[in-house]
């Protein structure tokens, strides 16, 4: 081969890039914005129609002259029935104490028509948390009738079981075991509240996430001689201020 033929190396285009940008023409890519608009439509008719969601009958009531009669009186109705049929389903509205003889009937063999919550409590009487969940296991068993809550002393329900474990809470349904918690660590420790135990049972599946007998703290709506409109957890809102956002 001579060496000094001259050899043919293909070089790329260097205006290959701008030959199919102008095949491409104007076009651009879809504009996100119809569909953001889309699901801030979706969003508001969402939530109008869950407006009322939560409200007790006294505070449906009280809208009678902000929504439409026939709307209102219909939701009234679909409330009472829901309050009717938890109430018929309200069957245990107490805390169970339970001994280990009759631990499988009264837990084991329930949980296959209800939720069961046990608790599992210290043997020492000064255990903080302990004493703490059994005032609320005490609140929430007549408050959540259809869920049948019991307890019992740790060691009593499991020998050797670690004091430094309890309370101990186990959910049952079907026969099985479907969580277990362990201390307070999981329900807010020692500032473990009603609504933190709510939440757990809603977590389950033991309580619908729009039961009405559900705790909803709502926060008050203060106005000043401002017209300025503070949250008691949020910043001040003036209602007269216009939006950037449009």
């Amino acid at each position: 081969m001579d060496m000094d033929m001259p050899v043919n190396v293909p070089v790329d285009n260097p205006n290959a890039d701008t030959e199919w940008q102008a095949k491409r023409g104007s076009q651009k890519p879809p504009s996100p914005t119809p569909i953001i608009e889309e699901a801030l439509v979706e969003a508001r008719k969402l939530a109008h129609e869950n407006r009322l969601e939560g409200k007790n009958i006294d505070e449906l009531d009280e809208l009678e002259d902000e929504e439409d009669e026939g709307f209102l009186e219909q939701y009234q109705k679909k409330r009472i029935n829901e309050l009717s049929a938890i109430s018929q389903t309200s069957i245990y509205n107490q805390v169970y104490p339970l001994q280990k003889a009759e631990y499988s009937q009264q837990v084991t063999d329930v949980s296959h028509k209800s939720f069961v919550l046990v608790l599992l409590t210290s043997s020492v009487g000064n255990n903080t948390e302990s004493v703490l969940l059994s005032r609320l296991w005490s609140e929430l068993a007549s408050k959540f009738g259809d869920v049948k809550f019991c307890q019992m002393r740790a060691d009593l329900c499991i020998e050797g079981y670690p004091d430094r474990n309890t309370p101990t809470v186990l959910v049952y349904k079907d026969g099985d075991i479907k969580k277990q918690i362990v201390t307070l660590k999981d329900l807010n420790g020692t500032r473990a509240n009603a609504e933190d135990v709510e939440k757990l049972l809603v977590d389950v599946g033991a309580v619908k996430q729009n039961d009405p007998r559900l705790h909803r703290e709502k926060a008050p709506i203060e106005e000043n001689a401002t017209g300025i409109r503070q949250g008691r957890n949020g910043p001040a809102v003036d209602e007269d201020d216009d939006s950037d956002w449009d």
